[in-house]
């Protein structure tokens, strides 16, 4: 295992600013408008279809031109196959242990696609986050079409807003548009290993949470895939902590938020401040970006289906917690010995 020093000076480090102004902009103009237009029409009960196709918008940020567009365009029908698929497992009585294995499946669908358009940022974690968040709200047959349809307008409205900046740029700049190069990818050993350790992460995180009877066993999913989103061991470590620290202090700018009782408005706009505030710090120090991202999360759940605050709190961090130390173990079992 990687040292103490090692890892707290990894975690600790802040990465340049890299024009993160530009992608946190995009987000929050994805965000607000379909949230705004479904509370303008009375069905804020939508908003997490729409708020989870608007996840489009945070994909390319180091891709330029038609490059961007076509892995956005990827991600809105994956992310909107998700959120329907996540429909589809709600109408079951038995959804918490079905969304286990189908959760996998996201996942292993999620990190092939990963792998070949070189997603930045990469791995499948929006992906599980959105099947399964949406699985655990209880549905019927009819909610399956409204939430493809609320997830893939607001994919595509993320990838116009992505298309229009772009366009933007090349007006103002007057030069061609740049394009950015496809990586190739070789099908070795290391992009096997990586595939199935996002697999195994979610069926044993999800499996675990869900038989512990945690209300919300996707944090524990959705934490166990991010230590793997990078390949070596180190990084996974300080990925694992930065997760844990990042949420508990999350957790106490949630308990504030949530105190306040806001009405549907505020909750809105301030989702989309939160949205905003995260992607201009997620590329500098994740744990960071968690304080934030982690209030995020709770409101985006609690606006479809309000919960205890003190439970839902509760469920976040022991979900957490788990999911992160289940990700670490899997990427030291399965390390590459021979690079080591």
């Amino acid at each position: 295992m990687p040292d103490r020093q090692s890892i707290t000076r990894a975690a600790l480090r802040m990465g340049p600013h890299n024009g993160a102004h530009r992608v946190a902009f995009r987000a929050g103009v994805s965000v607000a408008v379909p949230l705004l237009l479904l509370l303008a029409l009375d069905r804020v009960d939508w908003s997490i279809y729409a708020a989870f196709g608007a996840f489009t918008s945070l994909y390319g940020r180091n891709h330029v031109g038609l490059s961007r567009t076509q892995m956005q365009v990827t991600l809105g029908v994956l992310l909107t196959g998700s959120v329907g698929l996540g429909a589809w497992v709600a109408t079951s009585h038995e959804r918490a242990w079905l969304a286990v294995p189908v959760a996998g499946l996201v996942a292993a669908i999620g990190s092939w696609f990963s792998e070949v358009q070189d997603w930045h940022p990469p791995g499948t974690l929006f992906l599980i986050f959105g099947f399964a968040a949406v699985a655990s709200i209880p549905a019927d047959v009819g909610d399956i079409p409204v939430a493809l349809a609320v997830a893939a307008g607001s994919a595509t409205f993320s990838v116009l807003v992505g298309s229009l900046g772009a366009a933007w740029r090349h007006v103002r700049a007057g030069h061609p548009r740049r394009q950015t190069g496809r990586r190739r990818i070789v099908w070795s050993a290391t992009a096997r290993r990586h595939i199935a350790r996002n697999v195994a992460g979610v069926l044993v995180a999800g499996g675990l949470a869900t038989a512990m009877g945690v209300g919300h066993p996707y944090w524990a999913m959705v934490s166990a895939v991010v230590p793997l989103t990078v390949r070596d061991l180190l990084p996974q470590v300080v990925r694992g902590v930065q997760r844990v620290v990042g949420t508990a202090l999350g957790l106490v700018l949630a308990a504030v938020l949530l105190s306040l009782d806001l009405p549907s408005l505020a909750l809105i706009l301030l989702v989309v401040l939160l949205q905003v505030g995260a992607e201009l710090l997620v590329g500098r120090n994740y744990a960071l970006a968690l304080i934030v991202i982690t209030p995020l999360a709770l409101l985006m759940v609690h606006i479809v289906a309000p919960t205890p605050t003190g439970t839902l709190l509760l469920d976040r961090g022991v979900e957490t917690l788990v999911g992160a130390v289940i990700g670490v173990l899997i990427g030291y079992l399965t390390r590459d010995r021979r690079r080591a």
